[in-house]
């Protein structure tokens, strides 16, 4: 199982429009293939601060997201609200034994 995390801090007067393209983006992706959970989240302390957190089966499965088309929609949208680049990272979950 893999998570991305993708923090994106976005122009004020573009959050709606944001927001807005997010919503079709979100849906489509819950239907992919290997996809578990795929949420938008916003900062509370900094309203310009938008996070996806993403859930995959495998890393395979995450591959064809990227180049689905309500990806490359989303991106057209998205790339015209950001005041800053997108920060991306896959984790996985810790090997962790609790006790």
């Amino acid at each position: 199982m893999i998570y991305v995390v993708a923090t994106l801090t976005v122009k004020p007067e573009m959050r709606a429009e944001l927001i807005e393209a997010a919503r079709a983006c979100i849906a489509e992706t819950r239907k992919e293939a290997g996809n578990i959970a795929y949420d938008l989240h916003e900062s509370v302390s900094d309203p310009t601060r938008m996070v996806f957190v993403e859930q995959w089966e495998t890393a395979e499965a995450l591959g064809p997201h990227g180049k689905s088309d309500h990806m490359r929609a989303f991106g057209r949208v998205a790339v015209k609200c950001f005041s800053a680049p997108p920060k991306i990272e896959i984790i996985t979950p810790a090997d962790v034994t609790v006790r």
